[in-house]
């Protein structure tokens, strides 16, 4: 049997997931990083990606996020998100409209122009994205 530890993954509105998972891949602030059971501690910031989890008995899930952090202690991991969606209910439609309007700002700043929130918003709709693409394989 797989050895597992308790991950709980949630954002300001709700908990989206909390179980035993035998691992979890996530977008960190210094890029790519899997976590198993009896991983060392561990706190670092997350960017808008994915988190990828391998559940007790190896059924997957994945859950959007958009940015956050990451706790691993020995017997727990969790993920507290700033925005957290299954993967699943994600809105393609509405994300391409998030990129079309952040690029449109970018390329055209008005007198108010905030562009570190204009690249957030990028950010964000990029990897909704390509976490959806991903899906359709």
């Amino acid at each position: 049997m797989a050895m597992t530890v308790q991950l709980d993954v949630v954002s300001a509105e709700d908990s989206i997931f909390s179980g035993l998972v035998e691992s979890i891949q996530v977008t960190g602030s210094e890029g790519e990083l899997g976590v198993n059971p009896g991983h060392a501690p561990l706190l670092t910031t997350l960017k808008p990606g994915m988190v990828h989890i391998v559940k007790q008995f190896g059924e997957e899930e994945t859950i959007y996020i958009a940015g956050g952090v990451l706790e691993v202690q020995p017997s727990h991991i969790t993920v507290l998100a700033d925005t957290a969606v299954r993967a699943e209910d994600l809105d393609e439609q509405a994300a391409l409209e998030a990129k079309r309007r952040a690029e449109e700002h970018i390329a055209n700043p008005s007198a108010d122009f905030n562009y570190a929130e204009a690249a957030i918003e990028l950010a964000e709709a990029v990897a909704q994205l390509r976490l959806i693409q991903k899906l359709r394989k």
